[in-house]
């Protein structure tokens, strides 16, 4: 019986896992990205921690960038922004020409204040996101088409 309940456990988390990665996580991933709120970043923390390797990294460095922002203190903030960067560059490191990660590094640096002087890879990571648009999946293309509206680094992208 506890081998049954484990095996269904087991395979819960690997269908979360993967579903994580297709299309409506990647989705529910990007909104999170966009949004104000410190509850959908912690929910979606928690979603991306169940994925494995160079992603798990990356997704999870990116949303605590993101989240670093609305930290009480400065010391806070650094903090939290520095343990993301070496998970997200970290993740970039293992996989070079990986143009999601490269997306969500050039969000971060795009939005990052200038003070932390993380702002040294833009050009770059836009060139290769937008010569690598047409190969994302859908839910990536959305999220790359919605945020070029504000980039200045993808303006003009269709």
């Amino acid at each position: 019986m506890k081998l049954i309940i484990g095996c269904l456990i087991a395979f819960a988390i690997m269908s979360f896992a993967a579903h994580a990665q297709t299309g409506s996580g990647k989705q529910a991933f990007y909104q999170a990205m966009a949004s104000n709120s410190a509850s959908v970043w912690n929910k979606q923390l928690e979603a991306v921690n169940t994925l494995a390797g160079n992603d798990r990294s990356a997704f999870h460095g990116a949303l605590l960038m993101r989240k670093s922002g609305a930290q009480k203190t400065p010391g806070q903030k650094l903090s939290m922004f520095k343990q993301g960067h070496k998970l997200l560059e970290g993740a970039i490191n293992q996989e070079v020409k990986n143009p999601e990660y490269r997306f969500l590094r050039l969000m971060i640096q795009e939005n990052a204040p200038k003070i932390v002087g993380y702002n040294n890879n833009i050009t770059d990571d836009a060139r290769l996101v937008k010569a690598s648009y047409k190969s994302f999946p859908d839910a990536v293309q959305k999220a790359v088409l919605s945020y070029s509206k504000t980039s200045k680094a993808l303006k003009g992208l269709q």
